[in-house]
């Protein structure tokens, strides 16, 4: 049986001109939306310290975390040259560049500790307390997030070592192979004999291998072999079946590692935290529950991805992620020993 092509569209909802409603932002508002529901749920059972009102204050501050943590974690760790990238066109600053992509999970979750913080002084609640809540909703954006993820065709996985039939083929890797794998656009040829002549690409394919020999010097060359790539990926989105035929004979079949790492970051972790916290806790132990586990399953999920193109594999054959995890890892266990020795009062969770 033939892969999967993937030809899923990022965008749910087309509104007008480039206005559009993105499964991405869908993904974000879902996983605040179901963590606030679950919050109010534990609070009308007496289950946590906060009313309703401080509840959405406390989404609202958390999505800023998520969104500011995310973002330059990101350029600090896996794209540092972000934060030097100045220009005198809007945005002005690289790191401001959110449209183009780049979020880390890693991050994310240090702007979440950072928002958590701030909001505990602004309100006068205990830290920790605050970061157990934010953590254990947060898992369902985990959850949506990854799965956006697969929509979008991005963070895709490492090449399926042998026959696998649920196995899938990501377009959206082309884009990569114009700036870290030339030689992969020669596969290409055959395609551009078939759709070049087409009016609105004009693509000669006699000329198909000077065309990626010569990008680099050639703006004309990178411009049509860019045009190239992405018409082929905008007719996979389209659902048109020639091309998607036609790029299941070229493109390799790899992991859905998005959807690993949506089960076992997002699902699976949501589960043993909620799981954990049907007997009362002391504030941070459901932090240092989340820390150990996410930092487990997001070990294990990497091995399925591929490490991002700009830095590849690190140390003893690890990704970057799995090193920060790593940290993590050892953060959750000294924050489990240090919370469940402190003299702070259990707080109820899911328990009556």
């Amino acid at each position: 049986m033939e892969n999967y092509v993937h030809n899923i569209s990022p965008i749910a909802l087309q509104l007008f001109g480039d206005l559009a409603i993105r499964w991405y932002g869908l993904a974000y508002l879902a996983g605040l939306l179901l963590g606030l529901l679950l919050m109010r749920s534990m609070s009308k059972r007496g289950g946590n310290l906060l009313n309703f009102e401080e509840l959405s204050d406390l989404v609202t501050w958390s999505a800023l975390g998520v969104m500011i943590g995310g973002r330059f974690g990101y350029c600090l760790f896996y794209s540092p040259d972000l934060l030097i990238d100045f220009s005198s066109s809007f945005p002005f600053w690289g790191a401001l560049k959110v449209w183009e992509g780049g979020m880390s999970s890693h991050g994310g979750f240090i702007g979440v500790l950072t928002s958590s913080y701030l909001f505990s002084r602004r309100y006068k609640k205990p830290f920790l307390h605050i970061n157990d809540l934010t953590v254990l909703g947060g898992t369902l954006g985990f959850l949506f997030g990854r799965i956006a993820n697969f929509i979008n065709g991005e963070l895709y996985g490492r090449l399926v070592t042998k026959p696998l039939a649920w196995a899938v083929k990501f377009p959206q890797e082309m884009s990569s192979w114009i700036n870290y794998n030339t030689e992969k656009l020669l596969d290409l040829t055959p395609l551009v004999k078939t759709f070049g002549k087409l009016p609105e690409l004009s693509v000669d394919a006699d000329n198909w291998v000077n065309y990626v020999q010569t990008m680099s010097n050639s703006p004309e060359s990178k411009y049509k072999v860019t045009r190239f790539v992405a018409w082929l990926q905008e007719q996979a989105q389209e659902h048109n079946t020639e091309v998607l035929t036609a790029l299941a004979q070229v493109l390799p079949a790899r992991y859905p590692s998005q959807l690993i790492q949506a089960l076992l970051e997002g699902l699976v972790v949501f589960i043993i935290l909620n799981l954990i916290w049907l007997k009362a806790q002391k504030p941070g132990v459901i932090t240092a529950c989340f820390g150990v586990l996410y930092a487990t399953t997001r070990i294990v999920g990497e091995q399925f991805r591929m490490p991002d193109n700009q830095i590849g594999f690190q140390a003893l054959g690890l990704t970057r992620g799995q090193w920060l995890s790593l940290a993590m890892f050892v953060g959750g266990l000294v924050l489990l020993v240090l919370s469940t020795r402190s003299n702070s009062k259990k707080i109820k969770g899911w328990s009556r």
